[in-house]
């Protein structure tokens, strides 16, 4: 057991008999009252944003877990099958626990599995990606004065937000966190 003040984001813990990930934590001291910490949590198992506010001093139940680098190499049916890339081990990792990452997840992609005891946890993409445009509708010739942005498909069939600029075979960098649109890359 360890206390509030080992709170950190991207610390894991139980909370309810629930597996969560810290997202935010800040100390509070509300003038004569006694301090506190409000901490943000994302329940692993269902992706739900909680908020929890904790007395200073109170103790927590953390989670060790582990982070492994492993190669996303194919779908097979409802799950994602990963490489292991110092032992070469193949994993399924169900498709639930995948959850939004698998939009922007390419075959033989280099990706982050974090692992509890007994399990796969979560699934971390790199912070930004560079896909391929398949499909877009052509640019309106003189829609560039405003910030005009129109859907694309990209190579992994995840639709995302482009400006009018941007035709198909394009290679973008997409924030993986936000699967917001970055920038054209120059091949």
């Amino acid at each position: 057991m360890a206390s509030t003040a080992d709170l950190r984001v991207g610390a894991f813990l139980k909370y309810n008999g629930e597996l969560c990930q810290v997202l935010e934590s800040e100390h509070r001291t509300p003038g004569n009252l006694r301090a506190f910490y409000q901490v943000k949590l994302r329940v692993l198992r269902t992706g739900k944003l909680l908020e929890n506010r904790y007395r200073s001093g109170e103790t927590i139940e953390f989670v060790r877990v582990e982070k492994r680098d492993f190669q996303y190499l194919y779908r097979d049916g409802d799950s994602y099958v990963f490489m292991d890339t110092s032992s070469y081990d193949q994993i399924p990792v169900d498709s639930i626990i995948v959850g939004n990452a698998a939009k922007l997840m390419k075959e033989n992609q280099e990706v982050q599995l974090t692992f509890d005891e007994v399990s796969v946890l979560n699934v971390e993409l790199p912070s930004h990606v560079q896909l391929r445009v398949v499909h877009t509708e052509p640019g309106v010739r003189g829609d560039t004065a405003t910030n005009v942005l129109k859907p694309a498909t990209v190579e992994t069939g995840a639709s995302i937000q482009v400006p009018i600029f941007v035709n198909e075979g394009d290679l973008l960098r997409i924030d993986t966190r936000t699967g917001e649109y970055i920038e054209r890359v120059k091949e």
